[in-house]
């Protein structure tokens, strides 16, 4: 088995590389939109009594699929000693079993590529985005739809320990599913292998470069690509990093976000320290779930074609039929959650000790497996952030909105998973801020580097999944 510093260093050259004999960055976006145009797509919203295998059991438990398999729709209700609102019901995604995602890759000219999918999911808002190699459910890949067997599926089963480069269990979107995981997979293969036409083979440099573009790399690429370990170093080792690409001005912001991810010198807080701070608040909060009939969720109403919320806030569900042709099955139907309006997710970083910091919101959501994950600083996916009242109680969201331009380092629409989620998008920025933002932060946060968010990631169910979409975009070009 390969040593752990050499697998690092193969994701860094990685990560620094758009060496692709095959396609550069323009190319690939050619490339996708030449895939659009070759598929035949067609979604469309149809009311409940038109889903084929799908129905209200149980007298409206739960909105669910004949074969007990895939996932349902179930009532919940929440109580909790965390915030303001300590009590309330609503719908959510129950899908227990643990799906996986996963990336092979293998050195081409000596440098490491992952093999990417062009995939369309019926919630995507631009119809193809691109994807890990396998990304599939259970229910999908034990085919329990009665299709295909998912490509390269046998590689992933077959992997034997020395092939595995990355493997995880982390969670999915807690405001929206109960405790779902997936299984986060990369594994490097030596053999040259037949790759269909909708497959490509991309370098992590071109990966990130392509996440700076709106809706062009799914949900499931971005957790996974955010598990990659690169190391830690010596700040010296780290400036010769930044040396040998060409990032020779120190205080450019690639260079910076290599030395907060590399080293774990100078670091405000101690990884110890930052561990019991996240189990203080676990102990601390409470979350208790309960199922509830649909019918019976105070606030929500189901119609003929939505379950949706009085007061028309938050989310509905919805139900669509589905033609994709290049999928496993290419016609079917199922329930989506379509949000009321686009969300805001955002890291303020800032400069400690010399060293980048992040500051992190420790969160509590309903469906969160262990009670209490670390977030982005701003995390605003169920409401309406846009008025006074968010703006004078949520931490750092009138910053945010009122952020000078020059401040904003990252900043692009990406798309939740599109495989539940119809058509939802939310707002990704980093921001790079100085003395205007003091380094006391409110009680349930705490300024991390990257190389310690980068930690806590590898444990499973630390770092949420809009905070990892957004660590996965961090170039060092």
């Amino acid at each position: 088995m390969q040593s752990n510093q050499h697998y690092h260093l193969d994701f860094l050259k990685s990560a620094f590389s758009y060496d692709n004999p095959y396609y550069s960055v323009a190319e690939v976006k050619k490339w996708i939109a030449t895939q659009n145009r070759k598929v035949e797509v067609n979604i469309r919203k149809i009311p409940f009594s038109a889903l084929n295998d799908w129905d209200f059991y149980d007298d409206h438990l739960a909105l669910r699929h004949e074969s007990g398999k895939f996932f349902s729709i179930d009532g919940i209700r929440v109580n909790t000693n965390w915030g303001s609102r300590q009590e309330w019901e609503q719908p959510i995604i129950n899908q227990p079993e643990v799906g996986l995602l996963g990336f092979i890759t293998r050195e081409i000219n000596g440098i490491l590529h992952f093999l990417m999918q062009a995939k369309i999911e019926p919630g995507n808002v631009n119809f193809v985005q691109l994807s890990p190699t396998l990304q599939a459910t259970k229910s999908n890949y034990s085919r329990v739809h009665r299709g295909k067997t998912p490509a390269f599926l046998e590689y992933f089963i077959n992997a034997s320990p020395d092939q595995v480069l990355v493997d995880q269990l982390q969670s999915e979107q807690g405001a929206r599913f109960l405790k779902k995981r997936n299984r986060n997979i990369i594994i490097k293969i030596q053999d040259e292998i037949e790759v269909p036409d909708n497959f490509i083979w991309l370098t992590l440099a071109q990966v990130k470069a392509l996440m700076r573009e709106d809706n062009l790399v799914n949900m499931d690429t971005r957790t996974v690509i955010a598990g990659i370990p690169f190391g830690e170093y010596e700040p010296e080792v780290t400036g010769f990093f930044n040396f040998l690409n060409r990032n020779r001005e120190v205080d450019s912001i690639p260079a910076r976000m290599l030395q907060s991810l590399l080293t774990s010198q100078n670091a405000l807080h101690s990884f110890d320290g930052i561990l019991q701070f996240v189990t203080r608040l676990k102990t601390q909060y409470e979350l208790k779930v309960e199922k509830l009939p649909l019918n019976q969720l105070d606030g929500w109403q189901i119609g003929e074609a939505e379950i949706y919320h009085r007061e028309r806030k938050f989310f509905r569900i919805i139900a669509v039929e589905v033609l994709i042709g290049n999928r496993e099955v290419q016609s079917w139907t199922q329930p989506m959650i379509e949000p009321a309006q686009e969300g805001l997710c955002v890291f303020i970083a800032k400069e400690i000790n010399g060293l980048l910091h992040f500051a992190v919101q420790a969160k509590l959501e309903c469906g969160n497996f262990d009670i209490i994950e670390f977030a982005p600083t701003v995390q605003c996916l169920t409401g309406n952030y846009r008025n006074e009242k968010s703006m004078k109680t949520l931490p750092f969201l009138d910053y945010v909105l009122t952020v000078q331009p020059e401040q904003v380092i990252y900043d692009t629409l990406q798309s939740e998973e599109g495989g539940r989620f119809y058509r939802e998008q939310n707002r990704n920025m980093i921001i790079l801020a100085g003395d205007e933002i003091s380094q006391k932060l409110p009680s349930n946060y705490i300024w991390m580097t990257l190389h310690q968010l980068q930690t806590f990631i590898k444990f499973n169910n630390y770092i949420n999944i809009q905070a990892r979409s957004l660590l996965s975009a961090i170039n060092f070009n």
